[in-house]
């Protein structure tokens, strides 16, 4: 290998990379945890070591130039590479410390996570977790996080996933919402109900028709991609809602809708981590946990 040809180093080539994905600088640094005047000097590093320009400024993003574009590839690999690195890394790891990344959907990480974090502090207090609330779907391969629980299964083949068991969806409102209108007892009157939905109008339409019920958008009088906010919608009495048991069960005030005439959608739960650093320990004490307290709510 020329060494001497090499006249960069991986700052730099982060900084471009994380910068060509995000498309702004602020955003970039962001995403790294820098300042946007340091990625900045980063980049510009890059282009002077480099002698070419990488971007373009088009309003307020930044545009890959055509050198930069070409160069793109090759900086995606340095970054993959550089990802297989920490990951082969990190489950070489035996000690029961360190950092993991935990990622989930904000309603199981208000309202099961924590618990399950308790006892995790109370048996292996040298791991430190930082807790991702996300309904988006976090790369594990790029080490977005370590660990995810989710309720599809991954197609990648260096994840590995496993399937804790499965909770139910079905029609829930609040008390509450159904003394004011009365408990519907036919599917054609919930066409006069109000809905909250989840995500977007679209989406929760769509939802409904798993269920074999078909809405107007007039229907869906607010909606939030927040889980957590989407319960307490439905418990303040806004409209009905799809909530898994699981979520349901934990407050008494929401109460289930034409139950006897709706099918429930199964929502499976899994665990997913990648499969280098599923060795390290302290991911393994993580996953292991997790694994045993789900399973506990199935």
């Amino acid at each position: 290998m020329n060494w001497q040809a090499i006249s960069f180093d991986w700052n730099q080539a982060r900084a471009f990379l994380a910068t060509a994905e995000e498309g702004t600088l602020s955003a970039a640094a962001r995403a790294l945890g820098q300042t946007q005047p340091t990625l900045g000097r980063q980049v510009a590093g890059l282009e002077q070591t480099l002698g070419v320009t990488l971007f373009e400024r088009v309003g307020r993003s930044l545009a890959l130039t055509q050198a930069g574009f070409e160069l793109l590839e090759h900086f995606r690999a340095m970054g993959d590479a550089a990802s297989r690195v920490s990951l082969a890394a990190s489950g070489q790891s035996k000690e029961a410390k360190g950092h993991v990344k935990l990622t989930t959907t904000n309603t199981m990480a208000t309202f099961h996570v924590p618990a399950m974090l308790k006892r995790l502090r109370q048996e292996a207090p040298g791991i430190d977790v930082e807790l991702i609330s996300s309904n988006e779907t976090r790369d594990l391969i790029r080490r977005e996080a370590d660990i995810a629980i989710r309720h599809a299964r991954p197609e990648q083949e260096d994840l590995i996933a496993k399937l804790l068991g499965e909770t139910k969806a079905r029609f829930y409102a609040s008390t509450e919402y159904l003394d004011r209108i009365g408990r519907p007892s036919t599917i054609e009157s919930l066409t006069a109900a109000d809905f909250v939905g989840f995500d977007t109008v679209d989406y929760s339409l769509g939802m409904y028709q798993l269920f074999g019920l078909k809405l107007a958008s007039d229907n869906v009088r607010v909606a939030t991609a927040s889980g957590t906010a989407y319960i307490e919608m439905t418990r303040l009495g806004m409209g009905i809602s799809v909530i898994t048991d699981h979520d349901a069960e934990l407050f008494p005030e929401l109460e289930p809708v034409l139950a006897d005439l709706f099918e429930p959608v199964p929502v499976p739960v899994w665990i997913v981590t990648h499969r280098e650093i599923y060795t390290s320990r302290r991911i393994r004490i993580v996953f292991d946990l997790l694994t045993e307290e789900i399973q506990k709510m199935a």
